[in-house]
């Protein structure tokens, strides 16, 4: 089978049992009863979403410090709600009902119970003084980025460790790891021990690559990504590129930031950021990268939407989505072709005069570098292979903080033989220590290995490459929202991967893909 019959036909066979499952058909009143508090719960936390959004975005710089405050006390609110006695009596009952509950509803006692069991140890007023420092923090952390200086964000970023391996103490189960602790936030089921495993696999198999791919990329050309190009022009590419992946403007919304990201109030207002520099690919690559997060949310069923299973599955699942969309469809020539024509007409030279054969050659250059986010395939888990091995130290050992620009730097010239020549393109590039997110790079490599695995299984059912050829790409987004995007939570990425696949987590499928594209 090949082209739309056939890849309509995987979207129905992938429709699973939670498919037609409405959330609110309940004949437990002790569940509809905890639905109340979780709505209180959702609003509470979809205003701090929305203050964090404006911190990044809109807001002026000398509001952060009362921001902060406010955003602290919301926090409380919600953790006041979280582990209220109100909660914990309405779950006990809902453990008695179960029979009552549909599937969806147990899904949604479940996650309550693991964000009680999060939370329940953490004194409130810590929890409010950790929501007010990190919502300073980003704000610190970018001045210190613009000055290059880590030493101004050191104080603040030691502070941020300390609460986060206080935390992960309160609920460490006996003879449990903090940092494995921390990992669990983000993907269940990858502990320390199934990512050094799955990171020697990834540089066994990567490392001989990049240097042959790296050697033949010296001849390219990529001058002409530098133009000159205007903002306004990166700006029309962006909103181009965004809309015709699948992202609904109707429902989302375009800003800029220092560092790009992804937030959601609910499937009905979905927000991205890009930012624009001297190379058009950063913004074209970012902007395809935060469409595929903002894809997911946006797929999230309605009756899921608003309640704690109405998000990604893991911060994994997630990456595996925007990493899809960015590489394995946004650096394929038959995605291209449709389009390519449009992009030169928004820049002009000198791309116009650029063939798509010597843009797509550009683009995907093997150029290993200091900067994540404009990392190539090839070269991209070994810089979040970096970032996991200096957040083991920092957590596991107790690594000295101000130390850590020059340990950063001994790594990069050790993985990808490059070193910073000051902390803003090396130590401070990425924003996730500044708002906690210990643990949260894995789940880009992860996400690289599930794209892969879904990736191997879809051209097995469709014609992947035709569709985007003829720009039919709403049938691949449709195909990801029926099988993964639309149960938001209710299933783990295990489950995922198995009930989209057929098979258990490989991460063989990605070093194939890789070889495929780059050997």
């Amino acid at each position: 089978m090949t082209g739309i019959t056939a890849a309509l036909k995987a979207i129905k066979q992938n429709g699973g049992t939670y498919m037609n499952e409405p959330i609110n058909k309940s004949m437990s009143q002790s569940f509809a009863k905890l639905e109340e508090q979780l709505e209180k719960a959702m609003a509470v936390q979809t205003a701090m979403i929305l203050f964090e959004w404006d911190n990044e975005t809109l807001a002026p710089r000398e509001a952060a410090e009362r921001t902060a405050r406010v955003i602290g006390s919301l926090s409380g609110q919600y953790l006041d709600i979280i582990t209220g006695e109100t909660v914990k009596k309405l779950l006990k009952q809902c453990r008695k009902e179960e029979e009552l509950l549909t599937q969806t509803q147990r899904a949604v006692v479940r996650e309550v119970e693991e964000e009680l069991e999060k939370l329940q140890g953490i004194p409130a007023d810590e929890y409010r003084k950790f929501a007010e420092l990190t919502a300073r923090a980003t704000g610190i952390w970018a001045d210190a980025r613009k000055k290059k200086r880590f030493d101004l964000f050191a104080p603040v970023l030691k502070e941020i460790v300390d609460y986060q391996k206080r935390f992960a103490s309160y609920r460490a189960k006996k003879g449990q790891k903090l940092y494995d602790v921390m990992l669990n936030n983000y993907e269940k089921d990858f502990g320390m021990k199934e990512l050094d495993e799955f990171f020697a696999v990834v540089k066994e198999g990567v490392v001989p690559l990049l240097k042959e791919s790296a050697k033949r990329s010296e001849t390219i050309d990529d001058s002409f990504l530098t133009g000159p190009y205007t903002e306004e022009q990166q700006e029309r590419a962006a909103r181009f590129l965004a809309e015709y992946v699948g992202f609904d403007f109707g429902r989302g919304v375009m800003a800029v930031s220092a560092h790009p990201f992804t937030t959601n109030l609910h499937n009905h207002d979905v927000r991205i950021t890009t930012h624009y520099n001297d190379r058009i690919d950063s913004s074209i690559f970012s902007v395809i990268h935060e469409s595929g997060h903002a894809i997911y949310e946006l797929g999230i069923r309605d009756d899921l939407t608003q309640t704690p299973v109405g998000q990604g599955a893991s911060m994994g699942m997630h990456e595996s989505q925007s990493r899809f969309f960015e590489n394995i469809i946004g650096r394929n020539r038959n995605f291209w072709e449709p389009i390519y024509g449009k992009i030169q007409e928004i820049f002009g030279e000198p791309l116009a005069s650029v063939s798509l054969d010597a843009f797509l050659a550009a683009v995907n250059r093997t150029v290993p570098g200091l900067i994540r986010t404009e990392a190539d395939e090839l070269s991209y888990c070994l810089h979040v292979m970096v970032r996991y091995e200096i957040e083991k130290l920092m957590i596991e050992e107790d690594a000295d903080i101000d130390s850590l620009p020059e340990l950063w730097n001994q790594k990069y010239e050790e993985y990808l033989g490059v070193r910073p020549e000051d902390d803003g393109e090396g130590i401070l590039q990425d924003i996730h220590w500044s708002q906690g997110s210990f643990g949260y790079f894995p789940s880009y490599a992860l996400g690289n290995a599930f794209g892969a695995q879904f990736y191997h299984h879809m051209k097995k059912v469709m014609d992947f490459d035709g569709l985007l050829r003829e720009g039919n790409i709403g049938v691949i987004r449709e195909y990801l929202r029926g099988s993964i995007h639309q149960y938001g939570k209710l299933k783990t990425s295990r489950q995922i991967l198995k009930d989209v696949t057929g098979e258990d987590f490989n991460p063989d499928y990605y070093i194939e893909y890789l070889r495929e594209r780059y050997q």
